[in-house]
């Protein structure tokens, strides 16, 4: 990166309850590059502020509808879900291939879930409703994505508590002969968006208003998730996807199946004791909300007037504070490498609270590239 200043903008929660502060440097005045074009960019025509209380409370049910369809732990009942995907990221990512992996839900015990792929990782893990409190299997940080496959199957959207914080636009879009509304979501009321078209920052969510269900999401431009519900797996008010689709920068980097969900009649309790080797282990890592954050290159901070050209970075931040897997979601952009070899010098473990069980979560870096004026 050489010598140019970078400024660091902001870090939001996108799933949690807390969001960090998130500060605009000079937008009004600078010109940035609109979001690269695909075609599961849906947000293409006339975008409305969400400015009432009434607009804004239509919006967060619907994303609240749509976001309670996968909680299955709302049914009340022990259920057993099986799910297969295959991983392509060309080597961007750890364990490319095909995977396996098994939820057991007991509401008297709690949850085990079990992954394991041809490529060599497995792992079991122990849960009741809260933290990881047993785990054994290959022992480092949890692959990207897989990480990312029990997000998208079992809780893919911000909550409406989040929504409500921040500023909410919506949108109308046409996908699969459906009409949908899109949601556009950024972490602050004060975001400064483009007229037209989605912002970097903002979260993308399109939902079936009829049916409440969600269609295609999007943490950041370039990743973009497809759900198509053809024959649908159900328990109770919960209905799941049968497949999910994930591409980024216009590829299927994964393919997700859903092949069973069904209610059971009881677990061999001993399934949710912890073993031996569990007992000796390390502390357990727990998957946490994603991240947002903005890197801004070039400017110094009273000089804020030059074009701005956006690449995204996507990566994994395990419980040491280091950034691993992560690539560009816009890699044939001339500004790709710079912003990746950037993202990977972050440091993020003074974010980590001493004495915090350890965690990781994805992070989505967005470096900016400001040219003089």
């Amino acid at each position: 990166m050489g010598s140019s200043p970078v400024l660091l903008r902001g870090m939001v929660c996108l799933m949690a309850a807390a969001v960090l502060p998130f500060t605009v440097l000079g937008q009004t005045s600078r010109r940035i590059a609109p979001v690269p074009g695909d075609p599961l960019e849906l947000v293409t025509g006339p975008i409305r502020v969400a400015g009432t209380t009434a607009q804004r409370e239509a919006a967060v049910q619907l994303l609240g509808r749509a976001r309670s369809r996968f909680v299955l732990r709302n049914a009340g009942v022990a259920y057993s879900l099986k799910v297969s995907f295959a991983v392509d990221s060309r080597g961007e990512t750890n364990y490319d291939g095909a995977w396996e992996m098994e939820d057991q839900f007991s509401p008297a015990d709690g949850l085990r879930w079990t992954a394991k792929t041809v490529a060599g990782y497995v792992t079991t893990r122990l849960s009741k409703t809260g933290p990881v409190y047993g785990e054994e299997g290959t022992a480092d940080a949890i692959p990207l994505r897989l990480h990312e496959v029990r997000g998208l199957i079992n809780d893919p959207l911000p909550s409406p508590a989040y929504a409500r914080r921040g500023s909410i636009r919506t949108s109308t879009a046409t996908f699969h002969g459906v009409t949908l509304t899109c949601l556009l979501l950024s972490p602050a009321r004060t975001s400064v968006n483009p007229a037209s078209g989605r912002g970097w920052e903002e979260n993308e969510e399109c939902i079936d208003p009829q049916s409440g269900l969600i269609q295609v999401h999007s943490e950041a431009p370039g990743r973009y998730v497809v759900y198509d519900y053809s024959n649908a797996p159900q328990l109770g008010d919960c209905l799941l996807p049968r497949t999910v689709t994930v591409t980024e920068a216009g590829r299927t980097v994964l393919r997700i199946s859903v092949d069973s969900l069904t209610e059971t009649a009881s677990f061999d309790r001993k399934l949710f004791d912890p073993t031996e080797s569990m007992k000796m282990g390390e502390q357990t890592k727990a998957i946490a909300p994603a991240t947002k954050m903005t890197r801004v290159h070039g400017q110094s901070a009273n000089s804020s007037r030059g074009a701005i050209h956006t690449v995204c970075i996507f990566g994994v931040v395990t419980p040491s504070g280091q950034l691993v897997e992560a690539h560009s979601l816009q890699p044939s952009d001339p500004h790709s490498v710079a912003a990746l070899d950037d993202a990977k010098t972050i440091d993020f473990s003074p974010s980590i609270s001493a004495g915090a069980p350890p965690q990781q979560h994805f992070v989505f870096v967005i470096e900016e590239f400001v040219s003089p004026r």
